[in-house]
C-alpha cells in the first residue's frame, strides 16, 4: 500500500516538531549552564586577575556578555570607545 501525501506531510511535520522540541531542550539546558555556571566562574576568574580575553575565549562568550557580567559584579570595565564617524583616527597634521 502506498502512503499518500498528507501521510508523508504529516509524518515530515512530526520530524520537524520532534527536531524543534529537542532543540527548545538544549537551548534551555545551555541558558542553564551559561547562566548557573559560566557566569559565575567568569566572574571568578576576573576577580582573580585572570584575562578577560581567555575568560571569552574558554567560556565561549562574547564581550558584551563579559562585560555586562562584570558590570553587574560591581568590577571596572573600560568603557567603549566612541567612534569618530571615519572609522579612522586623523593623523596631527
Amino acid at each position: 500500500m502506498t502512503e499518500i501525501p498528507e501521510e508523508q506531510q504529516a509524518a515530515a511535520l512530526r520530524a520537524v516538531a520532534d527536531a524543534g522540541a529537542r532543540r527548545a531542550r538544549l537551548l534551555a539546558e545551555a541558558e542553564q549552564i551559561l547562566t548557573n555556571e559560566i557566569k559565575p566562574a567568569a566572574v571568578r576568574a576576573a576577580r582573580l586577575g585572570a584575562g578577560r580575553d581567555r575568560i571569552r575565549e574558554l567560556g565561549r562568550i562574547g564581550p558584551t556578555m563579559l562585560y555586562r557580567w562584570l558590570e553587574e559584579a560591581g568590577l571596572p570595565v573600560r568603557q567603549k570607545r566612541r567612534s569618530s564617524g571615519t572609522g579612522r583616527r586623523q593623523k596631527p597634521g
